[in-house]
């Protein structure tokens, strides 16, 4: 059977293209440390793991926050300043304020120069159900189109995020690969989506992953650079 050529290369962000726990862990220590000083109130009852136990407990609960992960942390502080009398406007603050540290990412080595390279070979792109904001982070110029489920109004692996983001780069679902790290939400995702599905398995991220005996990725890839070259061969070869 004929498979079309691959003419796209779309990119989850997170675990991806740079360690995303540490990231979260300082930005909400720096949250931590902002709101100690601007609203003392609220860490006086609200520790972090507080905070993140309320995440958990209002995601369980209204799953319209799958898709709007900016939105459920904003719900969350909001919901600690009303509880202890202070002023939630200054929840757009303290926002701002986790935002910034949550894009002072890291990108893996080989990210810059796998990027670069697939900018002259294909269209590129990334859908993401986080919030990363690659303008901040300075990769913006390197993708045709990015599309996050908090704009978008669906997170993956619902197939519509995925034929979003095929739309906007004018290409098929065939003839579009993505890759990620999690096994369920990109690879099984992009593949029920019509697109082929790569597992980004880097070495070292916490939690681990682990691939379901029923999910069967067109490729495995421990970096980017086994990606080009898996990627580079079937581009040249059109398969």
């Amino acid at each position: 059977m004929h498979t079309p050529p691959i003419k796209a290369v779309l990119f989850d962000l997170d675990d991806t293209l740079w360690p995303i726990v540490p990231v979260i862990k300082r930005a909400e220590m720096v949250l931590h440390d902002w709101l100690t000083i601007h609203a003392p109130s609220v860490t006086q009852q609200f520790t972090s793991d507080r905070l993140r136990d309320m995440r958990s407990a209002l995601l369980a609960a209204d799953n319209r926050y799958q898709a709007n992960l900016w939105a459920l942390r904003h719900a969350t502080l909001t919901a600690a300043f009303h509880a202890v009398g202070d002023d939630a406007a200054k929840v757009e603050l303290a926002m701002a304020v986790f935002s910034k540290a949550r894009n002072a990412v890291t990108p893996f080595e080989d990210v810059l120069p796998t990027l670069t390279r697939l900018n002259g070979l294909v269209k590129v792109g990334s859908i993401s159900n986080g919030f990363a904001d690659l303008e901040e982070i300075g990769l913006a110029h390197h993708f045709h189109i990015s599309i996050a489920a908090h704009t978008s109004g669906c997170a993956k692996p619902d197939a519509a995020i995925f034929h979003a983001a095929c739309d906007a780069m004018e290409v098929t679902p065939a003839e579009a690969v993505y890759v990620g790290d999690d096994p369920v939400l990109d690879v099984e995702g992009a593949q029920k989506a019509g697109l082929r599905g790569v597992w980004m398995n880097r070495s070292g991220l916490e939690p681990i992953r682990t691939l379901p005996g029923h999910i069967q990725p067109d490729a495995v890839c421990t970096t980017l650079y086994e990606l080009d070259l898996w990627l580079t061969e079937r581009i040249i070869k059109k398969i």
